[in-house]
């Protein structure tokens, strides 16, 4: 006999070998106890869950030999034939081939007739939403009134796709999906009978990539046993899945704790070097920070979790707030991961970027070795004499746009002159002077003598070499100018520029807005973040709701615009050209035309 997989050869035969689905099998072995049948049922769910199983166990128990019973024999004529997929009077249909009115119409006619063999007629539609309008309505009137011999069994995945005029018909019965415990429990039972070793962290696996189906579940056991040539580690099973292992993930988050970024990229390189999905490893790191979560707050990892104590020693390393933010950074990542320049490099910058949010004092200094200078390697050449550079003089630097003027620099200027005979110009013998470090103090410079580059420096929080600033020493006056710098847009720019400043510490920011519409988690969190990055620590941000006065970076900005054009206005006013354009010309300035300069937003 060929080979039969293990889905098929272990789909239940009765209603007492079904798993997962109590509430449904308690309804059904109800009603066909005491006679009260439907003449619709309609079951839903997920793939995989037990919906064309039960249809079949449905009908074996209406036409078995020894009566409607909720325990068919499983011997006779209609039940083998069932379960062998050949009973004439079972018909199961596709509804995703056989959508349209003309079959359905054909289907309503030969349901007229009576059972070939069996006491009802089964007419088991599977995918039931694929249906087009007209064949739903085609059916509405024989769904509502059947023959007595027809019984209509619907099945689908999306039961929002149903007309509620076929909802209000049927029986409607919401399949659950399988926990995970379930899944490995039978899973155990069926390698048991078939005799093959297998781990419960491989089971555990396989349960966990079945996402709730127990269809899923034995295939990806058939998988497996080929794979691992018939015996199921949770090594092989992980290979065969591409997911990460479970210690790769302690590994990852305890270097995330100790802010090691070498360990995290390692741990990346190793990822890579495996071939394994990013994808699934962050989908995997947030569950573990979701386990890491619970056992902060319960006090204790789960019983049943097999890296309990790993699990109760991070919880005890990370701060809760910093695993509620790993968690985001790792949920948000994974939808970013197609933005991506490529998998690696986001599941990278991911990790940098829980260690960047963290608190400065958790994360180790990089302190890069100095590279040789260039002094070192090539030692400056003494200035020569005449022979490598001839007719070399120094004269004082002259204002070229105001002849006889002052010297703006105040620094002598070089000029090169080539004499008429090179070979008659003497050797130049004057000493270099030494370089000094005494500048006099009394010398200040002017506003505008600064170098402009100077005003592209970086900000505060992001100079190594300055101190990051504390929340602590903040004030609502210094809170406008700050707002108004934030890398941030949308409504977190909103939030940011029209509210005040009320308190802050080593873990919270205090805000107060009056624009209610502005006090929204999203919002929030974006410049929660944001704030975290300019003073270097995870913070809390606490936005409350009332009136504001003049410390918003809003009202500080109109104000400033307000000084502003009232100046250029008078500016404008008090100009010679414009005061004989009026007087020659009767002419005016145009109300709104005169405009300041630059602004704060």
């Amino acid at each position: 006999m060929s080979y039969l997989v293990l889905a098929r050869k272990w789909r239940p035969r009765s209603f007492d070998t079904l798993i997962g689905q109590d509430h449904v099998v308690r309804a059904l072995t109800h009603a066909l106890s005491s006679g009260r049948l439907h003449h619709a049922w309609l079951f839903t769910g997920t793939r995989g869950v037990g919906k064309t199983t039960l249809s079949r166990i449905l009908a074996k128990s209406l036409n078995c030999a020894e009566g409607v019973t909720a325990t068919p024999c499983g011997h006779c004529q209609a039940c083998t034939e069932i379960d062998a997929g050949r009973y004439v009077d079972y018909i199961e249909l596709d509804a995703a081939s056989n959508r349209g009115v003309d079959e359905m119409t054909q289907l309503l006619e030969q349901a007229v007739y009576a059972p070939s063999v069996g006491r009802y007629k089964v007419y088991m539609i599977d995918e039931v939403h694929m249906l087009t309008g007209h064949a739903f309505n085609a059916m509405l009137k024989t769904l509502e009134e059947p023959p007595e011999h027809v019984k209509f069994i619907l099945a689908t995945t999306d039961p929002q796709k149903i007309p509620v005029t076929v909802l209000s018909r049927c029986l409607q019965f919401n399949l659950k999906q399988m926990t995970v415990p379930a899944i490995v429990e039978h899973l155990r039972h069926v390698l048991s009978e078939e005799s093959i070793p297998a781990e419960t962290q491989g089971l555990r696996l396989i349960a966990q990539a079945a996402a709730g189906s127990m269809r899923d579940a034995l295939s990806l056991t058939d998988q497996a046993i080929s794979y691992s040539a018939g015996d199921l580690t949770a090594a092989a099973v992980g290979e065969m899945l591409g997911t990460l292992d479970q210690h790769h993930l302690v590994h990852l988050l305890q270097a995330l704790t100790a802010g090691d970024a070498a360990a995290v990229v390692a741990v990346a390189d190793d990822l890579a070097l495996r071939g394994l999905s990013f994808q699934s490893a962050l989908a995997d790191l947030a569950v573990m920070l979701s386990r890491v979560a619970i056992a902060q707050r319960l006090g204790h990892a789960q019983p049943d979790d097999p890296l309990a104590p790993d699990i109760e020693a991070l919880a005890g390393a990370l701060a809760p707030d910093e695993t509620q933010l790993f968690y985001t950074v790792a949920v948000h990542s994974r939808r970013e991961l197609s933005l991506a320049p490529d998998e690696y490099a986001g599941f990278v910058m991911a990790c940098l970027r829980m260690l960047a949010l963290l608190p400065a004092d958790r994360v180790p200094p990089v302190i890069a070795e100095p590279s040789p200078s260039v002094a070192a390697e090539a030692p400056v050449a003494s200035v020569a004499t005449s022979d490598a550079m001839p007719g070399l003089e120094t004269e004082p630097a002259r204002d070229v746009g105001a002849p006889g003027g002052p010297d703006v620099n105040g620094a002598p200027s070089v000029s090169l002159a080539v004499p008429d005979a090179a070979e008659d110009a003497g050797d130049w013998t004057q000493d270099v002077p030494e370089p000094t470090e005494d500048f006099d103090s009394s010398v200040s410079l002017a506003a505008d003598d600064v170098d402009p580059v100077l005003s592209t420096l970086p900000p505060v929080s992001q100079r190594a070499d300055i101190e990051i600033p504390d929340p602590a020493r903040m004030t609502a006056a210094d809170w406008p100018a700050l707002a108004a710098s934030l890398p941030v847009g949308g409504a977190a720019r909103a939030l940011a520029v029209n509210s005040e400043w009320l308190a802050g510490d080593e873990r919270q920011i205090r805000l107060r807005v009056a624009i209610h519409s502005l006090v929204e988690s999203s919002s929030q969190d974006r410049l929660r973040t944001m704030l975290s990055e300019h003073f270097g620590r995870v913070l809390r941000l606490d936005v409350e709701y009332g009136d504001t006065g003049e410390d918003t970076a809003y009202a500080v900005d109109q104000a400033e615009r307000g000084r502003r054009q009232q100046a250029a206005e008078e500016a404008v006013a008090q100009d010679p050209l414009v005061q004989a354009l009026v007087r020659e010309f009767a002419a005016r300035v145009v109300p709104g035309s005169v405009q300041p300069p630059g602004h704060m937003l």
